[in-house]
């Protein structure tokens, strides 16, 4: 085939969009069973009322109901656009390992590429930093990519840790929680603009650029006032507290003080899931990839979308169309 595109959420599904209306030969590898990718996985506790935007796939306008869970009203948008294309994924299809061939091309599970578009996201690499007791907690303790919303956490106290969206969300609706970050968080008044909006995509690609690892996406922009970010103000759930200095047994510690806790929630954020592309050697001394927009610096035929600048649902779009226009087969 002309083009392997690896991943069908929102960059993925963009770039295939731009890739049928080319006329190349592709297939999108999804390692789900169904479609939507990441929202499919989201708590059922996070109602489409919430969120901050879903835009719009090319060629097919999403008008969300007023009422419904996001992971079952993105995944069916999702769904219906794969129809509405007749786009080729192919799935559930895990690609564990992408590599070089003799030839030139990209060997993708099997296949032969000429070019790969990679599409994989942040939802399957979450991220639980090492803090010193992190072993020795008691309660429970999970990532908020396996919250399945605060009926799990009836009578019980709470520890939230991390400073973005992810966190707000828990702080919204848990009955007693207990908020701590590294950093002071930074609310953002007023509407994301589009001059906002360009200054951010600028910081976070002049880090890629420079083969730097991306920041999280709420560093950059900071918190909204979303919904979610008022009913959490509203429970005064946003009285937020430096980051302890070690866990316990039954709870955390800051110097002498003692803070009990019966579970833990780690809304730490995601990394780049790209392990399947370590054969490649792309990582730069620094630690990053070195992009140049949607193209690998080191491997000018393979392209990252949703990763860097177009970690976004908007951001995901352009990068999706960006990456077709510079194929050159």
């Amino acid at each position: 085939m002309d083009v392997a595109v690896i991943g069908a959420g929102q960059a993925g599904l963009a770039a295939a969009y731009w890739l049928q209306r080319r006329g190349l030969s592709f297939a999108v590898f999804d390692a789900a069973a169904g479609p939507g990718g990441a929202w499919q996985y989201r708590s059922p506790s996070l109602s489409v009322s919430a969120l901050h935007r879903i835009f719009d796939l090319p060629g097919l306008p999403f008008s969300p109901p007023a009422s419904g869970t996001a992971a079952d009203v993105v995944s069916s948008y999702f769904r219906s656009y794969e129809a509405a294309f007749s786009l080729p994924v192919v799935r559930p299809a895990v690609v564990r390992s992408v590599s070089r061939l003799a030839n030139g091309r990209f060997d993708v599970a099997g296949l032969s590429a000429r070019f790969v578009i990679n599409a994989t996201g942040t939802w399957s690499a979450p991220y639980v930093p090492f803090v010193a007791g992190i072993a020795d907690f008691a309660g429970t303790s999970r990532h908020y990519a396996a919250y399945r919303g605060p009926s799990a956490f009836t009578d019980q106290r709470v520890l939230v840790v991390g400073g973005g969206a992810s966190a707000i969300h828990l702080l919204a609706e848990l009955p007693s929680s207990y908020w701590v970050t590294r950093r002071e968080p930074v609310f953002h008044e007023g509407e994301f603009s589009e001059e906002h909006g360009r200054a951010v995509v600028a910081r976070v690609a002049a880090r890629v650029e420079a083969g730097l690892p991306p920041r999280s996406v709420v560093s950059v922009t900071g918190l909204g006032w979303t919904a979610l970010t008022r009913r959490a103000a509203e429970r005064g759930a946003l009285d937020r507290h430096p980051m302890f200095d070690r866990l316990v047994p039954g709870g955390a510690v800051w110097g002498s003080h003692f803070e009990p806790f019966d579970a833990i929630i780690w809304a730490t954020g995601f990394r780049a899931a790209l392990t399947h592309l370590a054969p490649l050697h792309l990582r730069e001394p620094g630690g990053g990839i070195r992009m140049a927009g949607t193209r690998v610096v080191r491997e000018p035929n393979l392209h990252l979308i949703g990763y860097g600048p177009s970690a976004s649902t908007v951001g995901a779009n352009r990068a999706g169309r960006a990456a077709v226009a510079q194929l050159t087969p």
